[in-house]
């Protein structure tokens, strides 16, 4: 049991809660029309509402498109598996309209409610129900909008938009372990590959994704908690075991259908050699249809090749259109391969160790990390990118102008465009904020309706030790320095592909300052493997998850208290979640000279029960590299715990499934060791139910005063 505490800002653990982490009344979800006067985008109703809407902004004005209220709600036993599924892969935490498609001039849109599918147009009208032939997943409209395609049951139909008729199967599995498009564990989870199915521009055929998870391992997920409830069968590529096999196809209305011949292996020449290599191209890892016809990018399941192919549509040929190798791993940049309007290729590039982009061939500027391509309008390719790492901004590459700036205020941004329109999504030090920009001029915005934190983050930038990390340093609002020293708390994730200490606002800042409340300095870093840093810094992990990552913990910690004399050193937590709750595990296993006490939620303490994808880019093969998972595994080194430890993990977690921390809590029992575990029942990875979020944090600051004082 975990001992009540009196807390400062009691009432933050419930809103923290209750708004999603402070995510809900965000707008999200943009799309520009082509002519740039129409932005579409999903809202909750307020900071504390979790039914999503749609909306429409036009002429400097919101409009309501679609409320789910209105519609017949979108009550959870009503929410179709897959589509239950797709929103925990997207990170989705809200309810109702959560995305939509539109037709190419977006004076249609679509979505689905409940495994309902319906129907709006922007330009006025109220919205209609799209009849089915069952619970619908992922409807997307086609180009001139006259049609729907959605999947149900793993079946891909096609239905007529005005009044549903005509509704016919183009595609029907052969069994009951084959899908038609959708997307596998391995593709949404950790390659980023959410869509299975995409239409052709002339909206008479559709690329689409065959999923065969007949040769993957079978799991099954319980909750003790409901003894009654039948265990949910889940099918999970573990590292080192057989992925879906998955193909693309061209399948025509009038009933023709095309495989797509991709390649089986990678050209052996260009091929980098290394430990482990496996040449097969065995993940999709992105698909499109555009003007110059459909596309695929595949990836060798040792992620060392990528190769971007043309598909004829006719023949299901395809043609080598870039390739891509890396000694260590291919990063997938988000957004590529994409083509402009004219045709023109833009693909991701390595240069002088920054992540670059090319455009044609033309490379970004020398220096700058570019985080994803966010999209064309004709010629004008959109990007993210990095100078500094604690910023993100939006530039802009034009033929004639060369690449540019357009993002101007501090901060991590993102946009969407069309047109001469471009909606800048911009979260600053001082908040959120939407704006529309036309010609590059501000034009109006789009209200921002999350609720305030009842803490303000006061974080101190800082840039510490020989490797210039970056880090947050959260001090009491309430400290006076000199006054007394302070048990230090480490809140990092830390973890690819996340940064935490960047000059913009997050809920994980108004976390770290509510932690520092309660009389904890918090220290955020960002280390080796984060992005941002060149791709030295990210592979610096490869072949070992958990030695420079916590070394750069430590670093950092020592360099921050030689700045603040009051952080004490003989008193150090750690915290984190996922990544950061594996690194928390990991710091009092083997650094317990540093660190007196930790909490872990959602660990992944042992790497061969997480998936192919994720895991074998940073370790390798297992049945090549058992090394890599041994010395990255907590498992095995359980006796070594000598430090107080709290584990959580939810019960429905099938993202890092609840076995990893049971395995661990059972080594740790074995060998004698002592420790905390809160089980988290109904809980998935992305835990949203109030009560319980709010009792994590409550039973974090009771764990951790009572292990470190404070």
């Amino acid at each position: 049991m975990i001992a009540a505490t009196t807390l400062q800002v009691p009432g933050f653990p419930r809103r923290f809660a209750r708004t999603r982490r402070f995510s809900l009344g965000a707008p999200g979800a943009f799309t520009v029309s082509p002519d740039g006067r129409r932005v579409l985008f999903v809202r909750t109703g307020s900071g504390t509402d979790p039914a999503g809407r749609l909306w429409l902004y036009e002429d400097g004005e919101e409009r309501l498109l679609a409320d789910p209220a209105a519609l017949g709600g979108d009550a959870e036993d009503d929410v179709p598996e897959a589509e239950r599924v797709r929103r925990e892969r997207a990170r989705v935490t809200s309810t109702g309209v959560t995305g939509y498609a539109v037709d190419r001039h977006a004076r249609v849109a679509v979505f689905a409610l409940g495994g309902a599918v319906w129907t709006v147009r922007t330009g006025g009208g109220a919205p209609w129900r799209v009849p089915t032939a069952g619970p619908a997943v992922d409807p997307r409209l086609s180009p001139d909008g006259s049609l729907v395609a959605y999947v149900t049951d793993g079946v891909l139909r096609v239905v007529r938009t005005a009044d549903g008729s005509q509704d016919r199967p183009l595609a029907v599995p052969e069994g009951p372990e084959v899908t038609y498009g959708l997307s596998d564990h391995v593709s949404a989870e950790s390659v980023g590959r959410l869509r299975g199915h995409w239409w052709s521009p002339d909206g008479d055929a559709l690329l689409v994704v065959r999923t065969d998870h007949a040769r993957v391992g079978r799991w099954y997920l319980a909750d003790p908690a409901d003894p009654a409830r039948p265990p949910r069968a889940v099918r999970y590529p573990a590292a080192g075991t057989a992925n879906a096999e998955v193909s693309l196809h061209v399948l025509r209305l009038g009933g023709r259908r095309t495989p797509v011949r991709l390649p089986e292996r990678a050209d052996a020449a260009a091929h980098p050699p290394g430990e482990w290599t496996d040449t097969r191209y065995e993940y999709v890892t992105a698909a499109g249809w555009d003007g110059a016809g459909p596309f695929a990018e595949v990836q060798t399941r040792d992620q060392r090749s990528v190769r971007w192919l043309a598909v004829d549509p006719a023949t299901g040929a395809t043609r080598p259109l870039a390739l891509r190798t890396d000694p260590a791993w291919v990063d997938l940049t988000p957004g590529v391969p994409l083509r402009t309007a004219s045709g023109t290729p833009v693909v991701a590039a390595v240069r002088d160790d920054a992540r670059g982009l090319r455009v044609g061939g033309v490379p970004s500027p020398p220096g700058l990390q570019v985080r994803a391509v966010l999209g064309a309008a004709g010629e004008r390719v959109f990007f993210t990118a990095s100078e500094d790492p604690a910023e993100t901004h939006v530039w802009a590459y034009d033929p004639e102008t060369g690449f540019d700036r357009v993002s101007r205020e501090q901060g991590v941004h993102t946009a969407a465009m069309g047109g001469d329109t471009v909606v800048l999504d911009s979260r600053t030090p001082e908040g959120r904020t939407v704006t529309v920009l036309r010609g590059g001029t501000p034009a109006g915005s789009i209200a921002v309706l999350t609720a305030s934190p009842p803490v303000t983050p006061r974080p101190v930038h800082l840039s510490l030790g020989a490797r210039e990390l970056r880090a947050h340093l959260h001090l009491p609002s309430w400290h006076v320095p000199g006054s007394g020293r302070l048990p230090v708390l480490l809140s990092p994730y830390a973890g690819h592909g996340v940064q935490l200490a960047v000059r913009a606002s997050g809920w994980y800042g108004a976390v770290a300052q509510w932690f520092a409340e309660q009389g904890f300095a918090v220290l955020v870093t960002d280390g080796r493997g984060t992005p941002g840093r060149g791709r030295a810094w990210e592979t610096a992990i490869h072949g070992d998850r958990l030695t420079a990552p916590l070394e750069d913990q430590v670093d950092a910690l020592r360099a921050a208290a030689e700045r603040y004399p009051d952080l004490d050193l003989a008193r150090v937590g750690v915290r984190g979640w996922s990544y950061g709750g594996y690194l928390a595990i990991g710091a009092v296993l083997h650094r317990p000279d540093v660190f007196h006490a930790a909490v872990a939620g959602a660990a992944p303490t042992d790497r061969l029960l997480y998936d192919t994808h994720w895991e074998e880019r940073f370790l390798g093969h297992p049945d090549v590299q058992p090394e890599n998972y041994m010395r990255s595994s907590h498992v095995a080194h359980a006796h070594l715990l000598t430090r107080p430890l709290l584990l959580m993990h939810g019960f429905a977690d099938d993202n890092v499934v609840a076995a990893h921390t049971l395995r661990f809590s059972a080594a740790l029992l074995a060998a004698g060791r002592p420790h905390s575990f809160v089980p988290l029942p109904g809980a998935t990875h992305q835990v949203t139910r109030e009560e319980v979020v709010s009792g994590q944090l409550t039973a974090e600051v009771a764990f951790l005063k009572r292990s470190l004082g404070g």
